[in-house]
């Protein structure tokens, strides 16, 4: 799963891997300065060590320069002296730098055939050497490495990296200071259509004044859209219900036929498809609260009202449960699924169960169901399976998007799937909160 890092995060990692490069380039320049600084001061004290040593043990008689060698030993450097001659190493690659800073600064050594070799590959700090004596003899030396010269390095670099690390932490503070309008600003965009107009106050960069402004204006252009279109809605629904109840009142003045039937009908029908109209378009603004009630209650009651009627439809499950929803979307939702039901399959059985940490309101029929590659199609808004819109199909196909919208706002799940025995099942999937699990 790709995870999306914030705004303030990226800024930040561009802000660490920017000053690390920096810092790791300073270092590498800064430590092959004082490399080459330190090998010039080595060399020096080096030429100058020699130049005691062999003039010493030349003014020495042999048999007393093999205890005097190990008096010229020190904890930097090793001196031993033997009367055979070998014939010097080749110079090993690199070090011939070294050697000619030795002679510059002894140029004497020249005429000693001074040689030097790395005594361990691939380690410029250990270095043994030999120059000749005027008798013939050989003065043999090593420079011996303790290993500070690293020490210091890494310590010197961990001393470096805690300014580096105080201007992360300002940097980061300084950032998210910086990007707090937009926290804000994203804060009001999940509110918008929701509730209120909720106002950002301008802050920050001219670009974010910017964009908070288009925001603000943007929300006050939709809240007019909104609370327009609920006005609208509310006076076009008043003024069809009236000439309704009229003709209602006149159908009652009429002999009972099958014409009169038939008229009240058309006109319940018409009515139904007015409350279902401004159901799904009367907007998300001043939404319904969450309430904690007893939704084993509510289930059961609904179907009861059904009942009443003498309708088909039975209750199953628990007998209490509270939690904390929207009560008339979530009964609206439930009457429209067992509507839904009564309609396709001739009767409904409502259950109510608690899984794990969800709580599903079933409704089960016993009709034809839904072709497997509609069930999505249906949740939209004025779906419909006949597409020859047949008048024995009522309503305008907002049932199940009706239903579809109150479960989001509890934000749930609805579910629908075709029985394995036949008929439709529609699951209502609740998340139940911390509190009540």
């Amino acid at each position: 799963m790709r995870r999306h890092v914030s705004l303030v995060g990226q800024i930040f990692a561009i802000l660490l891997l920017t000053l690390t490069l920096e810092f790791a380039l300073g270092t590498l320049v800064n430590e092959r300065a004082n490399q080459l600084s330190l090998q010039d001061d080595e060399a020096r004290r080096l030429a100058e060590h020699l130049v005691i040593a062999r003039k010493l043990l030349t003014e020495q008689p042999p048999d007393e320069r093999h205890a005097l060698a190990l008096q010229l030993t020190t904890d930097r450097y090793d001196i031993h002296w033997t009367a055979a001659s070998p014939p010097p190493p080749p110079l090993a690659p690199g070090l011939e730098r070294m050697r000619r800073q030795i002679i510059d600064w002894e140029p004497t050594l020249e005429q000693a055939h001074l040689w030097l070799r790395l005594a361990a590959p691939a380690r410029m700090s250990q270095i043994d050497g030999g120059l000749r004596l005027a008798d013939g003899s050989w003065l043999y030396f090593g420079m011996r490495h303790s290993g500070g010269k690293w020490t210091f390095t890494i310590g010197r670099m961990g001393l470096a990296l805690i300014p580096v690390l105080a201007l992360l932490v300002v940097g980061g503070m300084l950032i998210r200071r910086t990007l707090a309008p937009l926290r804000d600003l994203t804060q009001a965009t999940e509110r918008i259509g929701l509730s209120d107009e909720v106002m950002v106050a301008e802050g920050g960069s001219s670009d974010v004044r910017n964009l908070i402004r288009a925001f603000n204006a943007m929300q006050t252009r939709i809240h007019r859209l909104i609370t327009e279109r609920t006005e609208t809605l509310a006076a076009v629904g008043h003024d069809l219900r009236t000439p309704l109840a009229r003709l209602q009142l006149r159908l009652e003045n009429l002999p009972e036929n099958d014409a009169r039937e038939a008229m009240e009908g058309d006109l319940e029908e018409m009515g139904e498809m007015i409350d279902s109209l401004l159901a799904f378009l009367g907007g998300e603004k001043n939404a319904e609260p969450p309430v904690r009630i007893d939704v084993a209650v509510m289930a059961a009651t609904v179907v009861d009202a059904f009942q009443d009627h003498g309708r088909p439809v039975d209750y199953a499950g628990l007998d209490h449960l509270e939690m904390a929803v929207r009560p008339l979307s979530l009964r609206r939702a439930v009457v429209n699924l067992i509507e839904n039901a009564l309609h396709y399959g001739g009767g409904a059985r409502v259950t109510l169960e608690r899984r794990n940490r969800e709580v599903l309101i079933r409704v089960d029929d016993d009709g034809p169901g839904i072709p497997r590659d509609k069930l999505e199609e249906v949740l939209k808004p004025f779906a419909r399976l006949d597409e020859a819109r047949q008048r024995n199909t009522r309503g305008l196909g907002l049932g199940l998007a009706i239903v579809a919208r109150a479960v989001e706002q509890e934000g749930g799940r609805l579910l629908l799937a075709n029985r394995p025995g036949g008929g439709l099942r529609a699951e209502i999937c609740l998340n139940l909160p911390e509190e009540d699990r």
